[in-house]
């Protein structure tokens, strides 16, 4: 098999302009350099490392390359030329234009839209705002509640934010369905024992995401406000902040395995709890220790909340209701320093915004979580 090549004038030997030459130009040059590949026994003798177009060496006869270079005269005569002398001028061959297209199966993927990158949630109303944003996840898991004037009661309203892991089918049935349990439970009890009241709404809901055979699960925290107290309530590693003229004040506690007491409890209900990747988790698998859902760790993962309740008073600022991807970067009284900057003795309060700019932070520094902040203004419900 041989493969004529055209010489350039140039010492450098260039595959781009030389090894894609079409068989035309290859078979009309005067000059060429054959190049053959012998698939023979090689023979004994020395070999050569390399060889140079300029200055062309004999190929050793052991070496696989025969590069058999003819002596060329002083001067090439064209035709009709009278003296041997007249040498012609070497052409370099064409260069051929070979579009990429040729060597590849598919175009390039386009650009996505800035749509199939995020969604977004952007809610203003009187008393409270709302900003979600998804992380890295192909959908948004994170939901929230919001109910006012419950019962025709202008002083009533329940405010709840939910993270969903493993789909979002336990955070939607979770905010669809909490508010009225804890509401029904409320009235069976003619608004004695609340703390009671919002636990069994919690179970209630939790048993019947249950029965319905989804897969997935849900952390979350609420806000029930009635009579002029604040109902808290969390199971999962959604958190309250509330600010009490400036200084933070936490009103719940994250549920992880890495809590003693819940390690404890899940210990003591023959789970056991690992650290996984620099996480605690349960059997090896769930970084959180109470929600919604979680069939297969239902054993271990229980919806019972941990309830606080107080009287709201005039220092009582605003309360933050938010889920784990904005708490993990942003400590609490940092997200109140930067609410009350936005909204507390301003001629223009924005809390829309200082909503967005608690996620901006926390997207800033690394969390690829879904974020949800639900900002509640409290003064309007002394």
């Amino acid at each position: 098999m041989s493969c004529s090549v055209a010489v350039s004038n140039s010492p450098v030997f260039s595959p781009s302009s030389s090894l894609f030459c079409n068989k035309t130009s290859m078979l009309s040059s005067p000059e060429t350099l054959t190049l053959t590949l012998s698939h023979l026994k090689p023979s004994q003798g020395s070999s050569s490392s390399s060889c140079s177009a300029s200055s062309p060496t004999p190929s050793s006869p052991s070496s696989p390359f025969r590069l058999r270079i003819p002596k060329h005269p002083t001067g090439l005569s064209g035709p009709g030329s009278s003296s041997p002398s007249t040498v012609f001028k070497r052409k370099r061959p064409t260069r051929l234009d070979i579009p990429v297209a040729s060597f590849c199966s598919a175009a390039p993927p386009a650009t996505p839209s800035p749509a199939t990158w995020r969604e977004l949630v952007e809610i203003e109303n009187d008393g409270y705002s709302v900003y979600c944003k998804r992380g890295r996840r192909e959908a948004m898991e994170d939901r929230y509640s919001v109910g006012l004037n419950l019962q025709g009661d202008s002083k009533q309203a329940f405010f709840g934010v939910f993270d969903g892991h493993g789909g979002s089918k336990a955070a939607e049935f979770a905010a669809d369905n909490l508010e009225k349990n804890v509401l029904a439970e409320l009235m069976s009890r003619d608004g004695d024992d609340i703390e009671e009241a919002v636990k069994h709404g919690y179970l209630n809901t939790d048993s019947d995401f249950l029965k319905e055979d989804l897969r997935g699960g849900s952390c979350c925290v609420t806000a029930l406000i009635r009579e002029g107290n604040l109902v808290v309530s969390n199971a999962g590693d959604c958190r309250a902040v509330m600010s009490r003229g400036g200084a933070a004040e936490a009103l719940t506690s994250d549920h992880r395995p890495s809590r003693e007491d819940e390690k404890v409890r899940i210990e003591n209900m023959g789970g056991y709890v690992d650290l996984c990747r620099g996480v605690w988790r349960i059997q090896g698998s769930l970084a959180v220790s109470r929600g919604f859902g979680d069939r297969h760790l239902k054993q271990w993962v229980i919806a019972e909340p941990e309830t606080r309740v107080l009287q709201i008073q005039p220092e009582h600022e605003f309360l933050i209701l938010a889920s784990d991807g904005l708490w993990d970067k942003v400590s609490n009284q940092e997200a109140v320093d930067t609410v009350r900057s936005l909204c507390v003795g301003v001629d223009k309060p924005e809390p829309l915004f200082a909503c967005k700019k608690l996620v901006e932070v926390a997207t800033s520094r690394g969390s690829f979580d879904d974020i949800s902040v639900m900002l509640i203004q409290l003064g309007g419900y002394i």
